[in-house]
């Protein structure tokens, strides 16, 4: 056994990975004595995984970096009920099909993360909920299940209570059952699998609790939960795909691009608990960079190194090295070093795009595209040396776009200044 396991939770909380848990120092104790079995439940409401579920997964691979075993729960069961923990209104109901495709796509996302080849050297494995949910009927869930709960209790969770205070809202009774289907999946698994550890999101406490008093009820045993932090953006909203500009794991969804460019935004604020959360940087490291940001006049490392991290892991050395290079060429006016990747990484959510007709003045480019508010303004901007076209300045008033001016016969790259930018892509 890994001699990781004596200092796993210790090392959790160092790196803000622990949020609750609950009978601390009975689970230390396990944990020095043996390797266990955790799970972590990832419902598929769609397609793919955002940065907010980072946290979990990272805390399932350290466990499993330990010598613990993760088990990997895709909730194609209860993603078709949707968990209603501090949503404002009931969530979408989605196609069984539909639920089932997204699942596939979620556990090809987490086997990036997890070693989840079932083989002797990990152990891990992706379960999904919906092959013993699907197989209870209602009768039997209700009568060997639902005696066990209280629904007193359940009405006076926080997440159930701010839906019932709602009255335009309330909730459903589908939703409002969802409590009972997570702990019957924390009862399965740790029947059938001798999970005694299930983490979760900080919202996923009351949840985790539930199923906890459900194992103690059906098998007289005691089980452990244990939450992580909710990403919290910088104006202290929780980072969820219901929240506008989602950055996805998914590539297709969110370039490598953006998702580097995403974390090198970081403010000074935000990047060193970033930097502790989301790497295996050291921590004395983290603060000997802090220290020298602090008083360097130059432009902090910090931010680079957390954007390099994260983008390798999630979308490997390709795929940072592809960030880079639009980054590096972009902001240096090196627009013929760009490949059709890159423009195509820009189309897609790097950049404001237009599509516009061959033959445009410039000046009416420069409006189509937001950068100038009118014709006047878009004059005013060429005649005073602030435009440029694929990096080359343009004075000419009454230019006309050229055949020349398409890289890759597709796209024309429209500056103002030093940081506007706009993406023609032609008819």
């Amino acid at each position: 056994m890994n001699n990781k396991n004596l200092n796993i939770i210790q090392y959790l909380y160092e790196r803000n990975l622990i949020a609750q848990i609950t009978d601390k120092k009975s689970l230390i104790e396990i944990l020095k004595s043996k390797s266990i079995t955790l799970y972590c439940g990832f419902d598929p409401t769609s397609d793919s995984l955002h940065i907010g579920h980072l946290i979990p997964l990272l805390c399932l691979r350290q466990f499993q970096i330990s010598g613990h075993r993760p088990l990997i729960l895709i909730g194609g069961g209860t993603g078709l009920i949707g968990d209603p923990s501090f949503k404002k209104s009931n969530r979408n109901i989605n196609l069984i099909d539909t639920v089932q495709k997204w699942s596939e796509k979620i556990k090809r996302q987490i086997s990036l993360f997890i070693d989840c080849s079932c083989g002797p050297r990990s152990q891990a494995c992706i379960v999904n909920n919906y092959d013993w949910l699907s197989s209870i009927s209602f009768l039997t869930f209700l009568r060997d299940i639902g005696k066990f709960f209280s629904v007193n209790k359940m009405i006076n969770k926080d997440s159930i209570k701010q839906r019932l205070q709602k009255n335009n809202y309330g909730i459903s009774y589908s939703e409002f059952s969802y409590n009972l289907l997570q702990s019957y999946d924390f009862a399965h698994l740790y029947k059938n699998y001798n999970a005694i550890l299930q983490i979760g999101g900080s919202d996923q406490w009351g949840n985790i609790v539930s199923g906890i008093d459900l194992i103690r009820r059906m098998y007289k045993r005691t089980a452990y939960g244990l939450t992580v932090p909710l990403l919290i953006k910088s104006d202290n909203i929780k980072f969820g795909k219901t929240e506008k500009n989602t950055i996805w794991l998914d590539e297709k969804k969110t370039s490598p691009y953006k998702f580097y460019q995403y974390w090198i935004n970081s403010s000074d604020k935000e990047v060193y608990h970033f930097l502790n959360t989301f790497t295996n940087i050291d921590l004395d490291t983290i603060n000997i960079l802090k220290k020298e940001n602090d008083v360097s006049n130059t432009k902090p490392q910090a931010q680079t190194i957390l954007a390099e991290q994260i983008t390798q892991l999630v979308h490997g050395k390709e795929g940072l090295k592809t960030a880079q290079n639009i980054t590096n060429n972009l902001f240096t006016g090196q627009t013929h070093k760009l490949t059709l990747n890159n423009f195509e990484q820009l189309l897609q959510d790097g950049i404001p795009a237009v599509l516009l007709k061959p033959g445009i003045t410039l000046q009416q480019a420069l409006v189509e595209s937001n950068l100038a508010s009118s014709r006047t303004q878009a004059r005013e901007l060429i005649m005073s040396n602030s435009i440029t076209i694929n990096s080359k300045k343009q004075l000419k008033t009454k230019y006309v776009f050229h055949a020349t001016d398409r890289l890759y016969d597709r796209f024309t790259l429209l500056k103002r200044g030093k940081k506007h930018y706009c993406l023609i892509k032609w008819e």
